[in-house]
């Protein structure tokens, strides 16, 4: 009767060491069967706060003439700005510079004026329509004889992060969908995730004439072992 046990138990034992040893074979089989695969989201989304800084400039001989007479383009420039529905506090008034040509080392100072001087009106402002809308009608100034020297507005999307979360499961999700797909076609199943890469997000204009449309992105890299 003892004999019948021992031999049963070693029988249910090498069995079990046999179910063992196949695991473990395919196990070893299978480790390195994964799939790596990118998930992508993108988004469109209109700017939501623009900075704005308009340059004028006054040449002349009269140093104290120069400042009066800029401090004059710069007045009609804000008065031109709250007159379309920019505030007070969303103007900044750069201190002006001075460009004292005779003082060069360089150019042959044949000029019919000595002087330059230089400011710069910003604005900082999140009403990104408003200020669109005044670009167009910079007109207005150039009729008050205002020279504008340079003009240009910068848009930016500053609610970026309140979209990583949402575009990066949307990411995921296309990663995993792809995986499957994969999977499917392998005669496989898609098993756990081994390695995840977030990607960099991308802030980019969406064309060259409308800066103020960005277009978000986001590529995420994931790599999934395959089970039979």
């Amino acid at each position: 009767m003892n004999r019948i046990k021992e031999s049963l138990i070693l029988a249910v034992g090498i069995i079990v060491l046999g179910l063992c040893i196949k695991s473990g074979i395919n196990t070893f089989a299978n480790k390195d069967r994964k799939v790596t695969v990118k998930g992508l989201a993108e988004r469109e989304v209109n700017a939501d706060k623009v900075t704005w800084s308009i340059s004028t400039k006054e040449t002349g001989n009269d140093l104290p003439a120069l400042y009066e007479r800029i401090n004059v383009q710069t007045d009609k420039i804000k008065a031109f700005l709250k007159a379309n529905g920019i505030s007070e506090q969303e103007i900044t008034v750069n201190a002006p510079t001075v460009t004292d040509l005779e003082a060069r080392e360089w150019g042959d100072n044949q000029k019919n004026f000595r002087y330059i001087i230089n400011t710069t009106v910003t604005v900082a402002t999140n009403k990104v329509k408003e200020v669109n809308q005044t670009i167009y009608k910079q007109g207005e100034l150039l009729k008050q004889g205002v020279a504008i020297d340079s003009s240009y507005p910068n848009y930016e999307y500053a609610s970026f992060q309140q979209m990583k979360p949402e575009m990066m499961a949307e990411a995921i999700k296309n990663a995993q969908k792809t995986a499957e797909q994969f999977a499917e076609a392998s005669d496989a199943e898609l098993g756990h995730i081994q390695t995840a890469g977030q990607g960099q997000f991308e802030i980019e204009d969406r064309d060259q004439n409308t800066p103020y449309i960005k277009k978000l992105r986001v590529v995420t890299t994931i790599t999934y072992s395959l089970d039979d």
